[in-house]
């Protein structure tokens, strides 16, 4: 990323020529970084952190962290000589035999901690460009993705990750080495099951791994002092099908299936699994992905050494990949999240002059506030912009805008080579939300000050039918927190303490219901906080509630939250209500009977406007917000202009990622993309435009008494900003 006080100098009016020269020097920067040296075999710049290990005698080598606790190391280190040490070592004048012992010893040792140097010195794999099997060298992506799996095993922690890729780097080649080498290095026994999308994929894996074994030393497949033969064999067929092998050696097999063939993925005794373009399995009468990979990965401990590994492309929405990677990008899953960009691969990037270079920095520079594109081949200059402050260089952005004039459409050239993993999976539907107006908000997100519940008397759950009005009302009145570490509430503010005054029309309670049971969607209750806009600022969001439950304990919730925060004008979106949904288990029109019964404890209840004619006639009063095809697009918009220049403060990222999915369809509906939620962004869309169309502005009225005020620290008690 480039310096903050560089750009905020540029644009205060530095020199078009300064910022060209500044763009260029930091290029050189990025492209000095992305060439540095990378050498496994003495380990300078490889994979991890390392320490110099300069022993006289011994090649000069970056060794591991990990193997600094190796007494062999220690002593050598403390020796400074392999004579030296070898003569403590032996009590005798050391011989030419026994050096080569001891860097026999080192090699297997230093195999055992050290990955890209075992590939690069061990593993033979087909060399792409033709020609004899080379060694296997990690290129850039390779050594991000090796350094998350090593973290991973070096912490002691099972190995779960979940890759989500551009193409043409070779993640599953190094997924399936990387298992490989667990498997004839490290332990005895480890038994593999790697999963291709198709048979032709299972006969590739197969045809790796009998060039990597079939150049083995057989020595290495045992044990330093172990018995061995030249004549036994290093890998035997177990059963007709050819689809699994056995290590004899090192008590281990090696099975490959495809998701075309369920049967050959069965699982067994395995501890390392690697499915293989998940993303593109196919969904068909009685298989799944989930189906084929539960099978599969069941009987994997969750346990050192053991590990999962899915990886692919993207390949749209609303599929099993799509959303065990967003469960694992959100952090709600065991797995890990990892993303390849394509500008992480040396290969897509084309040479420049230095001519070349000036002139595209100097479009960069002049272009990074255009949102539009002269051609549907191009991209517009923000978006090109945006590359170069994620940290692509200028010969990578040079590639993306030859690449890009190939295709007539931004989703076909993102589904190949995605810039990130928000615009990986690609859908059919136009975003509603300028990304970058969006990720400007993330900067206000953090995690909530405290978690707990908002209650009456220690219970959510007061809103029986054998509580009467009156003892509701009473409730409402002495709700209180509690800080509890795994309450539903998350609070970024308390409510602020009253004294002389208090700010009227201050705080709102939006509630977005969902549905009762885990499959059905979330019902949100969010509530923010207007008193910024009385000095020229936005509604911050302060606090909320996600989860499912009845509706009338819902409401109940709601209202004891609207009460805890200032009596706020607590707004109830009413279609699921009013909705015969057998899919959210709703049954039929509850809103007149839920609302009205809330109403009678609770007065600052929304109620939609009254037409005239409404009024003139006597139409009854109905509570809650109603969502339909009038007023959905009003709040959406409004949530649009919002969004654009940044008029309220969110805290929290998921409901960024909400409008990150949310899309314009092709009958011009608005929606989450298939697979995706938008409760998080109604309560915003609804609050939001009732915080500016609906209500007067925030203002401070005098307080008449202190009761209220003594009333709240009552309610707060044992928070230290009181």
């Amino acid at each position: 990323m480039m310096d903050d006080h560089f750009i905020t100098e540029a644009s205060s009016g530095v020199a078009a020529d300064d910022a060209v020269r500044t763009i260029l020097e930091e290029n050189a920067r990025r492209n000095a970084e992305n060439s540095r040296l990378f050498d496994p075999v003495s380990g300078e710049g490889s994979v991890g952190s390392r320490f110099l290990f300069d022993v006289r005698g011994l090649s000069r080598s970056w060794l591991p962290d990990t193997m600094r606790g190796e007494r062999m190391i220690g002593s050598l280190a403390a020796s400074d000589d392999v004579d030296l040490y070898l003569r403590k070592e032996l009590g005798r004048t050391p011989t030419q035999r026994d050096r080569e012992r001891l860097a026999s010893r080192l090699d297997r040792l230093r195999m055992l901690h050290d990955f890209p140097y075992w590939a690069a010195t061990r593993a033979y794999i087909k060399d792409k460009r033709g020609g004899d099997d080379v060694l296997f060298r990690l290129n850039r992506p390779q050594r991000k993705f090796v350094e998350r799996l090593e973290r991973m095993r070096v912490e002691g922690r099972p190995i779960r990750l979940i890759l989500l890729k551009a193409r043409q780097w070779g993640g599953s080649t190094c997924s399936q080495l990387y298992m490989a080498w667990l498997q004839l290095v490290h332990r005895r026994g480890l038994n593999s099951l790697i999963i291709a999308h198709q048979g032709v994929g299972s006969e590739e894996i197969k045809d790796m791994f009998d060039r990597m074994i079939g150049r083995y030393p057989l020595v290495l497949l045992h044990d330093e002092d172990e018995d061995w033969s030249e004549r036994e064999k290093r890998v035997e067929w177990v059963g007709r099908t050819r689809t699994m092998f056995r290590v004899p050696s090192r008590n281990c097999k090696v099975k490959v299936g495809s998701a075309e063939r369920p049967d050959s993925c069965r699982g067994g005794d395995y501890s390392l699994v690697h499915c293989s373009e998940v993303g593109v399995w196919r969904k068909t009468l009685g298989k799944t992905p989930e189906s084929i990979l539960r099978s599969a990965c069941s009987g994997v401990l969750l346990q050192p050494m053991t590990m999962i590994v899915y990886e692919s492309t993207a390949n749209g929405t609303g599929n099993f990949f799509h959303r065990e990677y967003e469960a694992a990008r959100r952090g709600q899953s065991q797995f890990e999240s990892m993303f390849v960009s394509w500008y992480e691969i040396d290969q897509y990037s084309l040479p420049l002059a230095a001519d070349g270079r000036e002139s595209l920095a100097r479009r960069l520079w002049e272009g990074r506030g255009s949102e539009s594109a002269p051609g549907d081949r191009e991209q517009p200059g923000r978006y090109l912009w945006w590359l170069w402050e994620r940290g692509a260089t200028l010969e990578a952005i040079a590639w993306y805008v030859s690449e890009r004039s190939k295709y007539s459409d931004h989703g076909l050239m993102a589904s190949e080579y995605p810039s990130d993993d928000i615009e990986a999976f690609v859908h059919s539907g136009a975003r509603v939300f300028d990304r970058y107006c969006v990720e400007a908000l993330r900067d206000g997100c953090r995690s909530a000050l405290m978690r707990g519940e908002i209650d009456a008397g220690g219970t959510a759950d007061v809103g029986g039918v054998y509580v009467s009005d009156s003892d509701r009302r009473r409730m409402l009145r002495s709700v209180s927190f509690r800080s509890l570490g795994s309450g539903g509430w998350q609070v970024w503010a308390l409510p602020e303490e009253e004294k002389d005054f208090r700010i009227a029309d201050r705080y709102v309670a939006v509630v977005d219901v969902g549905g009762r049971s885990s499959k059905a969607d979330w019902s949100v209750i969010v509530v923010f906080d207007r008193a910024p806009m009385a000095s020229g600022g936005g509604p911050e969001v302060v606090a909320q509630w996600r989860g499912h439950t009845d509706f009338d304990i819902l409401a109940w919730r709601a209202a004891m939250a609207a009460s805890f925060y200032g009596n706020a004008l607590l707004v109830i979106e009413s279609n699921t209500l009013e909705t015969r949904d057998p899919d959210r288990d709703v049954d039929g029109d509850q809103s007149n009977f839920i609302l009205n019964r809330l109403r009678d404890v609770y007065d600052n209840l929304y109620a939609r406007p009254r037409s005239e004619a409404e009024v003139m006639r006597g139409a009854p009063t109905r509570y809650g917000f109603h969502t339909n095809v009038a007023t959905k697009p009003m709040v959406v918009s409004t949530l649009v202009k919002v969004i654009r220049e940044g008029l309220y403060a969110e805290r929290d990222e998921g409901c960024l990622d909400e409008y990150l999915a949310y899309e314009r369809r092709q009958n011009g509906s608005f929606g989450a993309i298939a697979g995706c939620h938008d409760d998080l962004l109604m309560t915003r869309a609804i609050g939001l435009h009732i915080c500016f169309h609906e209500l007067p502005a925030p203002r401070r009225v005098a307080v008449a008494s202190s009761a209220g005020a003594a009333r709240l620290r009552e309610r707060c008690a044992g928070f230290s900003m009181w």
